[in-house]
């Protein structure tokens, strides 16, 4: 998903009955639009992406922990949404812009806000906006929001990433790695016979005014009492090597040669592959959770990238921590700053999750409930 939103170098489209001239994007700012198409959710997909991304809680495992933590079944884990994200995004502009470089782009920041846990089943739906649009410096920067709700019309994750491109690179007759992009990549949008139907500024997509409390059962979170300010995680090394990024790539649907081809990483003056963003993004939720207890427990989870994580043919390990900077003894919650390094180099600039932590009551009542059972 590092590389898949950006380049709106359009000739024109219809915005709500309006032409506008999209090869400025400024113009499209607070439009939104709806993809037609679903991503249903399977339960060996779950169990798929959990492996991709070296997430070990049970919960994305097994569906008897899923029903012991109160889930029912297998829940999806943190960034499991970047699968049907990047198919709705890629739609979106391959199907109203035309084609892009997705080569020239990488991605700066990643906030997303968990409303619901996504389960085995659950129909998804995308809803994408443009926030921002800004040049500087020869650059393109962009802000997107994406909206993922469920089969109900109900809010799953709301999610905010922003872009980096160079000017000018949006679209090529002749891109780098074109010759090693899995056949029919870019005829996703038009093979699935998508068609976004895109609102205007005055009638935006209803989902993308939707908030909802986040939600969680509690009872097999870290309990409160036991955390404190300045306290520090456990450490935690992931071993990354080409084969596992050749593996996400097939798992979430994102084939950039970039991130596992030296060559074309090379032509884009890149020193070897890189690791897709969210991979990263998703080692530090597994991280993340492992401390926590309780994936479900995660409200809000914030990255900004200072660097790529290179993985070259000898391998890489990156290296996470953590410090709780902040809680509050009202709501139970606390602020968690996560660290990622590798080879010497911070690969976030900053990253902060805010998390709920259990009561007392809380873990007895989970205590009841699995002595019943």
């Amino acid at each position: 998903m590092a590389a898949n939103l950006l380049a709106m170098t359009m000739t024109s489209t219809q915005i709500a009955g309006t032409t506008v001239v999209a090869d400025c994007p400024s113009t499209l700012v607070g439009c939104a639009y709806r993809s037609d198409e679903i991503y249903v959710v399977g339960r060996e997909k779950i169990r798929e992406f959990a492996r991709a991304v070296q997430d070990s809680h049970p919960v994305h495992r097994s569906e008897a922990a899923g029903v012991e933590y109160g889930y029912g079944g297998l829940v999806a884990p943190l960034t499991f949404f970047a699968i049907p994200a990047f198919r709705a995004q890629l739609a979106m502009f391959d199907t109203v812009a035309g084609g892009y470089d997705l080569s020239q782009i990488m991605q700066t920041d990643q906030v997303v806000n968990y409303h619901k846990p996504i389960r085995p089943g659950d129909t998804l739906t995308c809803d994408v906006g443009l926030e921002s649009f800004r040049s500087a410096f020869g650059s393109e920067l962009f802000e997107f929001k994406t909206v993922i709700t469920d089969q109900h019309n109900t809010a799953l994750i709301t999610s905010r990433t922003s872009f980096v491109g160079r000017a000018g690179a949006g679209t090529a007759t002749s891109r780098p790695g074109d010759d090693l992009v899995m056949h029919g990549f870019r005829d996703t949008a038009a093979g699935a016979g998508l068609g976004p139907r895109v609102f205007d500024k005055s009638d935006p997509c209803p989902n993308m005014l939707s908030t909802l409390e986040p939600r969680a059962d509690g009872s097999r979170t870290r309990a409160f009492e036991s955390v404190e300010v300045g306290q520090r995680l456990p450490p935690r090394v992931f071993s990354l090597t080409l084969g596992d990024l050749v593996n996400y790539a097939g798992v979430a649907g994102d084939p950039n040669p970039i991130h596992w081809h030296q060559e074309a990483a090379c032509a884009v003056n890149l020193d070897a592959p890189v690791a897709h963003g969210m991979l990263t993004v998703g080692l530090g939720a597994g991280y993340l959770s492992s401390w926590l207890g309780d994936p479900g427990a995660v409200i809000e989870y914030a990255v900004r990238f200072t660097s790529p994580v290179y993985v070259t043919s000898a391998g890489a390990k990156v290296e996470f921590s953590g410090t709780v900077k902040s809680v509050d003894p009202r709501r139970r919650t606390a602020v968690v700053a996560i660290s990622a390094q590798c080879q010497g180099r911070k690969i976030f600039g900053r990253a902060t999750a805010q998390v709920r932590l259990s009561s007392p009551e809380q873990r007895r009542s989970g205590e009841a409930t699995t002595a019943n059972n």
